[in-house]
């Protein structure tokens, strides 16, 4: 750290670097946000193909902080790190925490000497049961842990997206965890199937008839038996065509019925019990976006579980403490020369 730098002068740029975006924080040496920018440029949507595109997407985002505070310390997690990313930052095992992923993190240098240091993702592998992987939300966990060690000593987690995450946390470390593919199976569904033929696309229906539609297919979901899922997929479909659902709520019982599939195994496998929304104390957590969380609060509620809290933008956080992991930036309140 430069002499003279103090908690109100920017000491960090941190990368949320994912598949479809990119973005940015200046943070100062207390943590705080001074700046954001983002672009869409994810590392499946570069300005131009392979290692050139990293440099100029990173250039472009960064490079007019960078001019400004010349000798930042850079970090970067997510996708970026991934075998189609700008290097690759191998996994690490669990059990993991902030610490594990510094230890284990790989450095880019770029063309403009701008040296990026990048978490790796973790990996459950455990010997009765496929492995399973995750890349980014870990940055995202450790956001959370850092301000709250009544949650860090035993909490699940929950992290709606593409590919949902269910994590366990024991002892500040995440121990297992578990992958849901809902968000991509609905994109799947309803953009590439027979089914999103009769979804239109704009939803025209009322908040109230939507909720109901979304709650029909929870309720669906926590009454299936094994292998029912591809039965009840199907009635997204047949609901529509016998007109027992008008077609604009036909995507809202999927939605239901995808995330109440996840729900009812997470909660399972989560050990969370559905009469007192936790097992022995334990927080049940929900962390991204607030629409989207918004349905799987809509939805644990069904389930007769009422989540601890939601959180939303926990990156930035989870960024600065890797960096001080890292030993990149002390911990606010430490003289760095000591």
């Amino acid at each position: 750290m430069e002499a003279g730098r103090t908690r109100d002068t920017a000491s960090l740029i941190a990368l949320d670097w994912g598949t479809s975006s990119l973005r940015g924080f200046l943070m100062d040496g207390g943590g705080r946000v001074l700046d954001q920018r983002a672009n869409a440029h994810g590392i499946q949507n570069l300005p131009q193909p392979g290692i050139p595109g990293f440099e100029q997407a990173f250039a472009e985002l960064c490079g007019g902080w960078l001019a400004a505070h010349p000798g930042l310390p850079v970090v970067a997690g997510g996708m970026v790190g991934s075998a189609q990313g700008w290097a690759e930052a191998p996994y690490v095992p669990c059990p993991a925490d902030t610490g594990t992923l510094a230890s284990r993190a790989i450095a880019v240098d770029s063309a403009s000497g701008v040296r990026i240091l990048i978490a790796p993702g973790v990996t459950y592998d455990p010997p009765d049961s496929p492995p399973d992987i995750l890349r980014g939300e870990e940055i995202q966990i450790a956001g959370v842990l850092a301000d709250r060690p009544d949650w860090a000593r035993d909490a699940c987690m929950v992290l709606p997206g593409t590919h949902s995450k269910w994590v366990r946390i024991a002892d500040g470390r995440m121990t297992r965890f578990a992958t849901y593919m809902t968000g991509e199976v609905f994109a799947v569904l309803t953009r590439h199937s027979i089914l999103g033929r009769l979804m239109p696309e704009a939803a025209e229906a009322g908040d109230d008839a939507r909720d109901g539609a979304f709650a029909e297919g929870v309720r669906a979901a926590q009454a299936s038996g094994p292998g029912d899922l591809t039965h009840q997929i199907f009635a997204a479909r047949t609901l529509g065509i016998t007109r027992r659902m008008a077609p604009e709520l036909l995507k809202d019982y999927l939605s239901g019925l995808l995330i109440g599939h996840e729900l009812v195994s997470g909660l399972a496998h989560g050990e969370i019990d559905p009469d007192a929304g936790r097992t022995d104390g334990c927080p049940l957590l929900l962390i991204g976006d607030g629409a989207l969380c918004r349905r799987y609060v809509q939805g644990l509620g069904l389930l007769g579980v009422e989540p601890t809290a939601r959180l939303e933008n926990t990156a930035p956080r989870g960024l600065f403490q890797f960096a001080i992991a890292a030993g990149l930036i002390a911990p606010a309140g430490k003289d760095p020369h000591v």
